[in-house]
């Protein structure tokens, strides 16, 4: 193989030339324009949810999120440690702190560990959940899907519930995950909690670029993620504004993207589940995804107990493979954080590597990656 095969990049097959250039030759190439309108109704069709708002990132959206939910300073938020930053930065960004959390064997929130937390380590005050060591309320849980995989919602939403607990969804690695059996059969990934998100960065299933989605049946928090988003705008004729607000609304651009890819993000799903069983067929062991859903199969997870060596030999032969993420609570600016019973999360950081799972991966590169690891182990 004398060509490089990359992790996880974008796949342009359908109209996206076409609709980018009707944008630019119509001069909306800025946060107005047809195309934005067009993705929030077609992508909040597609999620069969009422309403979307699109934004600039998946980060921009949790923002917005976490202030629509009325988390800020002093709050905590149950959060996942294994999970990409940008999930956990927001928190901070409102002034509150995340309480961090286990994972379970498909890589996301340990609902059992939640449930024991909130049971053992808090107190319940007026109706608020307060942790017993800090003093401090716990007001959400943010419940990220990790690689396509799905969090345990049924359960999770029944803790949440009776605990007086708001969910905020990020399914910015999961767009089109769906449940496929359970109370919220048929319910895509994001559209269970109170609010949640979606990310279309360069390396996700279906890409603007950057860009992010916030969806949410309550009316009242997605009208105010909205208006937020555009700067708070009260009145636009006179620029008068009602409260801080944020350059965070997506680009017409970005959207044209937006539309082309949802059109194919089905055959990017097939495409990738044909990869996923292919490489499982060739010998190369991956971690499973949960048996009540239809993932997306985003990334492709391989677990060695030479992850470090793999991943450098994997380059030597021209192939791009990583860990996952630092596990957060080991972060400086989050060592100080409340932890819970990690650790099933140390031993997946220790021992995944991922691999190239690209929707446009061919089947003589998918070949060379699997001859290259089997090789190796």
């Amino acid at each position: 193989m004398n060509s490089f095969v990359p992790l996880s990049v974008p796949s342009f097959m359908g109209r996206e030339l076409e609709y980018v250039t009707e944008a630019i030759t119509t001069g909306w190439v800025s946060t107005a324009g047809n195309y934005v309108t067009m993705f929030e109704e077609q992508f909040a069709k597609y999620a069969k949810t009422d309403k979307a708002v699109a934004c600039q990132s998946g980060t921009a959206a949790l923002h917005l999120a976490f202030i629509a939910c009325g988390i800020g300073v002093g709050d905590l938020v149950i959060a996942p440690t294994l999970t990409f930053i940008a999930s956990i930065n927001p928190i901070s960004y409102v002034g509150a702190a995340p309480i961090f959390m286990d994972c379970d064997d498909f890589l996301c929130l340990d609902v059992d560990k939640i449930e024991k937390y909130l049971l053992k380590e808090c107190i319940n005050l007026n109706g608020t959940m307060y942790d017993i060591k800090t003093n401090k309320p716990v007001k959400a849980i943010l419940a990220v899907h990790v690689f396509g995989n799905c969090v345990d919602m049924e359960r999770l939403m029944l803790v949440a519930r009776e605990y007086g607990l708001l969910v905020i969804e990020d399914a910015a690695e999961a767009v089109g995950s769906f449940f496929s059996s359970g109370i919220y059969s048929g319910c895509m990934a994001g559209t269970i909690g109170d609010i949640g998100i979606y990310s279309f960065n360069g390396n996700k299933i279906m890409t603007t670029g950057g860009g992010g989605m916030i969806v949410s049946r309550d009316t009242a928090k997605i009208e105010r993620v909205k208006h937020l988003s555009t700067q708070a705008k009260a009145n636009e004729l006179y620029f008068e504004h009602d409260e801080i607000g944020y350059n965070y609304r997506m680009t017409n651009l970005q959207a044209a993207l937006g539309v082309a890819q949802l059109e194919q993000l089905e055959g990017f799903i097939k495409i990738k589940k044909n990869n996923y069983f292919e490489y499982k067929n060739l010998g190369v062991s991956l971690l499973a995804f949960n048996e009540n859903i239809r993932p997306n199969y985003w990334f492709f997870s391989h677990i060695t107990e030479y992850r470090d060596d793999l991943i450098h030999y994997l380059a030597e032969n021209k192939i791009q493979a990583r860990p996952i993420w630092k596990l957060n609570h080991l972060h400086d600016m989050y060592k100080n954080c409340s932890t819970y019973d990690i650790k099933n999360a140390i031993m997946y950081y220790e021992k995944i590597v991922n691999i190239p799972c690209s929707s446009n991966l061919n089947n003589d590169e998918l070949k060379y990656v699997a001859y290259i690891i089997k090789q190796y182990t």
